[in-house]
């Protein structure tokens, strides 16, 4: 069994974790208190590209969850820093997306949105997509333009069942290029090591926490990280029994994380 006491680092994901739908999930205050307690930082992951960190923290607000937006790593905020190291400032591009990836691209100047001749074409959830705007990333994507996507998820979990995800936007794009897209969000690495570089971590002494073994344990395996699973989101027990991806921890939800964590680090 995994030993907790050398982590000084945790990186959470979100929806399943901390959260579900509109409620906060048991624990969650508890954990942010030991992490304060104990010096142990942390941050929030997740492949959602549409909200900003600055929306993220008013929504956890509401739930009566205090997390700053600095400690919020969105899909698209990875997104932007890897096209950093990409691209220089001024350099055109596209976009299909909402507000969180169009404020993470263009809010401060460093890209400039064009749609005839952009050099890098981004894809992340939209859910009022067009034609037009298919279009638009299609031509640019077949004119050389680099094809990068904020996460893979194919579908999205809502009230009436499962809809269509960004990664439903990737296979059109895929189907109509021929190209393959650099993937950021989970199981990417990038993701992972974009959040170990803003909280300047050592990755041989972070622990990732979520809900999913395809994403949250898989990416975490990828990225060299520890993983424990929650089973208070999408992965089961009998998921969990049948998987070739294995956490090394498993918790039935964030108070016996917290419990192992106090035992590990000192009650």
């Amino acid at each position: 069994m995994l030993d907790l006491a050398p982590f000084n680092t945790i990186l959470l994901d979100m929806d399943g974790v901390i959260y579900r739908g509109p409620q906060p999930l048991p624990g969650v205050n508890d954990l942010l208190a030991l992490c304060a307690a104990r010096g142990i930082g942390y941050a929030c992951v997740t492949n959602n590209s549409t909200m900003t960190p600055q929306q993220y923290e008013a929504k956890l607000a509401g739930m009566g969850i205090a997390i700053p937006a600095a400690r919020i790593i969105t899909s698209s905020v990875a997104t932007r820093r890897f096209l950093e190291r990409e691209f220089g400032r001024g350099t055109p591009a596209f976009y299909i997306g909402m507000y969180g990836l169009r404020e993470a691209l263009f809010a401060d100047g460093y890209f400039v949105y064009d749609e005839q001749l952009p050099r890098v074409v981004v894809s992340g959830l939209d859910t009022e997509l067009t034609y037009q705007k298919l279009k638009l990333a299609t031509l640019a994507i077949r004119a050389g333009a680099r094809y990068v996507a904020t996460n893979p998820d194919r579908t999205l979990p809502v009230e009436e069942g499962l809809v269509p995800g960004a990664g439903s936007i990737i296979a059109l794009l895929r189907t109509a290029t021929d190209v393959e897209p650099t993937v950021i969000g989970k199981p990417g690495a990038a993701m992972f090591q974009t959040a170990i570089d803003i909280l300047g971590a050592d990755p041989r002494r972070t622990l990732t926490v979520g809900d999913r073994l395809d994403t949250d344990v898989a990416g975490a395996r990828g990225a060299g990280l520890a993983a424990a699973l929650v089973l208070t989101g999408v992965s089961t027990p009998e998921l969990l029994a049948q998987s070739e991806i294995q956490p090394d921890r498993v918790f039935a939800g964030l108070p016996e994380l917290v419990a192992a964590l106090e035992q590990a680090h000192g009650a």
